[in-house]
């Protein structure tokens, strides 16, 4: 048996130790600090479910409306009545689909 001041006691204290605290995992995620207007912040705020509820679940909890429309959404909204395009209005609007580009960054310049 391990007696005080043996070298065997102190190497497994030593290992005994590492291996608690290879076993300590902590949590954490990232953050980004970012500038929000008193009225977006009062809304955010506003928003939560409970008092402890973080921003970032607020935040990944909302959602957005789009402001286009899908193509089966237009489609559905001519029903039977949509009308059929001309050779040339179909080439037309292949070669506009070809220059379109992604819509604008809601988030950018805000």
């Amino acid at each position: 048996m391990a007696q005080a001041g043996d070298s065997t006691l102190v190497g497994y204290l030593t290992c005994a130790i590492d291996t608690m605290l290879c076993n300590v995992h902590i949590a954490q995620m990232g953050t980004k600090t970012i500038s929000l207007k008193d009225e977006a912040y009062n809304r955010l705020k506003a928003a939560r479910r409970y008092p402890d509820e973080s921003f970032s679940e607020v935040v990944l909890r909302a959602t957005w409306p789009e402001d286009t429309i899908t193509a089966k959404a237009f489609l559905a909204l001519h029903g039977p009545r949509r009308v059929h395009l001309r050779p040339d209005e179909l080439d037309r609007t292949e070669a506009l689909k070809q220059q379109d580009r992604p819509p604008e960054d809601k988030w950018a310049g805000r």
